[in-house]
């Protein structure tokens, strides 16, 4: 029987914002039983939870993390970026602000996390894997990243928890014939983690989830919002949503 993951992100919907985890919470709630995040670290060297590298389109902040302290990177107001319908900010002022992966970690404790890695550079491969490690959650965690550079130090390191392909492992995978993308340098992913399309690729068909399949490889698709993809992609054998 397969395993299936239903992720929910930061962008599930979040109707009571007691703070910036709240969507995390709501996605548990209605049913999710994984969650999926970005990271990256600030200049004290705290991992914290966010897709962009700076604080724009979050809290309205012109500033990279990696540049500020985790006291400042918390005081921008996370809660600004929603816009309701009628082009108002009903979050902002209500104290939401940018956690900690270590808070994450530690609220939900046992959940399945998605991580993908965005930042590269300073690398924070190592001050990741020894926070999972002291947090004992390697094992529940999948790390991923666009970049192959990092998610092979990943692996390099001994990480004992599921890694994703990166970008060109992706590429190789959907092109060379069944196994040979494995032969490409420390090529070890446990899971294929992709859109339904990327360019002139279809990565969405029932015989490609097979060929991953038989490559020992679990499926996940981001990001769907309809219901009715969802439903076609478990049917063809995604193992994720």
């Amino acid at each position: 029987m397969r395993s299936l993951r239903l992720y929910g992100h930061r962008g599930a919907a979040a109707e009571r914002p007691e703070n910036t985890m709240c969507s995390f919470r709501r996605a548990l709630e209605v049913g999710a039983d994984a969650l999926e995040t970005d990271v990256h670290m600030t200049s004290d060297g705290h991992i914290v939870v966010s897709h962009d590298e700076t604080g724009q389109r979050a809290a309205g902040v012109a500033k990279r993390i990696r540049d500020h302290q985790l006291a400042e990177v918390q005081s921008w107001d996370a809660g600004w970026q929603f816009v309701d319908e009628a082009g108002e900010r009903p979050f902002a002022a209500r104290g939401h602000r940018i956690p900690t992966l270590r808070e994450m970690l530690t609220e939900f404790k046992g959940v399945h996390v998605n991580v993908d890695i965005k930042q590269r550079r300073p690398q924070i491969v190592i001050p990741l894997i020894d926070l999972l490690r002291e947090l004992d959650a390697e094992e529940h965690i999948t790390l991923g990243s666009f970049y192959a550079d990092t998610i092979r130090e990943v692996r390099a390191r001994g990480f004992r928890g599921e890694t994703a392909l990166a970008r060109d492992e992706v590429i190789a995978m959907a092109l060379l014939p069944r196994g040979l993308h494995r032969r490409m340098p420390l090529t070890t992913g446990n899971a294929i983690q992709i859109p339904p399309r990327a360019g002139p690729l279809t990565l969405s068909s029932r015989a490609f989830i097979d060929k991953c399949h038989a490559d020992g490889l679990r499926v996940d698709y981001w990001t769907i919002n309809d219901p009715i993809e969802a439903e076609v992609l478990l049917d063809r054998g995604a193992d994720g949503i």
